[in-house]
């Protein structure tokens, strides 16, 4: 058979004469010159058991640390059994469930996860998950804004700086105004919504006071949910959160997926989609899209996101977590890690050191005399010892996966 060039060059001469470009080169000239690849220097080819054999050479050199760090992604516990579950055929449906026949075990656990979370937040409702938290956190600035028709936002200070900079790109191109604050203002009629943290990035717990006459936007870690009070509790209007903590790797840096749950009331302001459940014309239970109001589905101009997919690999890894774990394992992982996080600190502090916290779940911030010595001296012995702030300022963070003598060789370093 005869070899198809896609692309030949009298092809490729016609395409640019049509944009009115002399060479590709030309389509490239907003990438400033140092900022270009070049030609790359790569080895020559190896077949798969010459790479194989490389990528074990290249894994001897890592090391094993036990880890304190935390600020939004955690070291946690995920059971052997979740990707086994994930793997099963009923879950490895194609791309997205538009033919709700053919992909039922992929909506049944979209409907799950939705329930699970609003269980967790005790909101009325849930969409089938977005990219992650910090996308979660922009959309629902977003959706406060359509609902209250006020373009002004109010962002806590102490939100995790990640999440900051996606609001920040988001708002940069649209007509809302951003604002952050230290302490909520009395008088808040002028803005669209609030949107605090809690606990938040330097994980101090708040006992908050919904702010009258706007929206009340709360950013939530599930895990701490077991023991704090809800986002339901604070008669929040609309929560946020990321599900790393539930049986998802780190994986440096992701892939994660962030969740927005609400009041019934919001439910068509949600980005994203929704998953119902209903019944087939043989009266058998069944699940399908019900809510997707992106623009490819409707007029653009009424489509309440651009998020034109959710995150349905992470989402059934967390949702078969929690079926594994149960409410009295997800209950004893959240109380071991906040009773363990207590333990350290306060043996930091009989040591001499300062914890700036009064009030946390398993993160707290240390002052030291030099924020490099102390994580230096910890990494000596194989341990990562928090996340530096300043030059003084350390957040150290402790899970389930923090056993007693990780504790005690912390302390003893220290």
């Amino acid at each position: 058979m005869k070899n198809i060039i896609a692309h030949s060059d009298s092809i490729r001469k016609e395409m640019l004469k049509a944009i009115s470009k002399s060479n590709i080169e030309e389509l490239f000239t907003q990438i400033p010159e140092k900022a270009r690849t070049g030609s790359l220097n790569l080895p020559d080819s190896m077949s798969e058991m010459d790479v194989q054999r490389k990528i074990k050479e290249l894994a001897k050199k890592n090391n094993e640390y036990i880890s304190f760090l935390g600020a939004g992604v955690y070291n946690r516990f995920i059971p052997a059994g979740i990707s086994q579950i994930a793997e099963r055929f009923e879950f490895l449906t194609a791309y997205t469930p538009y033919q709700p026949e053919i992909s039922q075990g992929t909506l049944q656990v979209m409907y799950e996860f939705q329930s699970y979370i609003c269980k967790l937040t005790g909101m009325d409702i849930c969409n089938a998950s977005v990219y992650d938290v910090a996308t979660a956190c922009a959309e629902a600035l977003f959706m406060a804004v359509r609902i209250s028709k006020k373009n002004k936002v109010l962002v806590s200070n102490k939100l995790n700086p990640e999440y900051k900079k996606v609001i920040e790109t988001y708002t940069h191109a649209s007509e809302i105004e951003l604002e952050y604050f230290d302490n909520i203002p009395e008088d808040c009629s002028n803005y669209a919504c609030v949107m605090v943290q809690n606990p938040d990035f330097y994980g101090e717990i708040k006992d908050f006071k919904k702010p009258e006459n706007c929206l009340f936007v709360m950013v939530t870690n599930p895990m701490a949910l077991a023991l704090l009070k809800t986002p339901a509790e604070y008669d929040a209007d609309i929560a946020v959160g990321d599900i790393q903590t539930l049986g998802i790797p780190m994986s440096f840096g992701g892939p994660y997926a962030g969740f927005i749950a609400t009041k019934d009331k919001y439910m068509r302001q949600l980005a994203g989609r929704l998953c119902g459940k209903t019944l087939d014309k043989d009266g058998n239970v069944a699940y399908t899209l019900t809510i997707q109001t992106r623009e490819q589905h409707i007029k653009r101009e009424k489509a309440t996101s651009n998020i034109c997919s959710n995150q349905a690999l992470v989402t059934l890894c967390s949702t078969i977590y929690l079926a594994i774990v149960g409410e009295n394992g997800f209950y004893n992982m959240s109380l071991y890690s906040t009773e363990k996080a207590h333990e350290l600190s306060k043996n930091l502090e009989n040591k001499g050191y300062k914890i700036l916290n009064k009030d946390f779940f398993n993160e707290f911030v240390i002052e030291t005399e030099n924020s490099d010595n102390y994580l230096n001296k910890l990494k000596a012995v194989g341990i990562l010892g928090g996340l530096k702030l300043d030059e003084k300022k350390v957040l150290v963070s402790v899970t389930e996966m923090n056993s007693q003598e990780d504790i005690d060789l912390y302390l003893k370093n220290v």
